[in-house]
């Protein structure tokens, strides 16, 4: 399997640690989990580009990742560790807390 390349936007990462504490740099590591979950996020796409979320575990919990495809690049855009994508996450691996 190959390793997914990123890439993200420098100001967007720098906004996002601010807002969120969480650096793309650490959010491309919940593509690497085994049981990652992945959703269209239906509220952000559109006809000129499909977005999605991914959840998945990172050293301190369940993180939700916004991206979209470019040229086959996986493109962050947003992420935080965020109750609802902890919900989706443990409800899709049938996880009960």
């Amino acid at each position: 399997m190959a390793t997914p390349n990123f890439e993200w936007d420098k100001r967007k990462d720098a906004e996002n640690q601010g807002k969120h504490g969480v650096p793309f740099a650490v959010a491309q590591h919940a593509f690497a989990d085994a049981h990652r979950v992945t959703a269209e996020d239906t509220r952000h796409s559109g006809a000129k580009e499909q977005r999605y979320f991914c959840f998945g575990r990172v050293a301190e919990g369940v993180l939700t990742v916004r991206f979209t495809y470019r040229s086959g690049v996986i493109r962050i855009i947003g992420a935080g560790y965020w109750r609802k994508g902890k919900a989706i996450y443990e409800r899709e691996n049938q996880i009960h807390e």
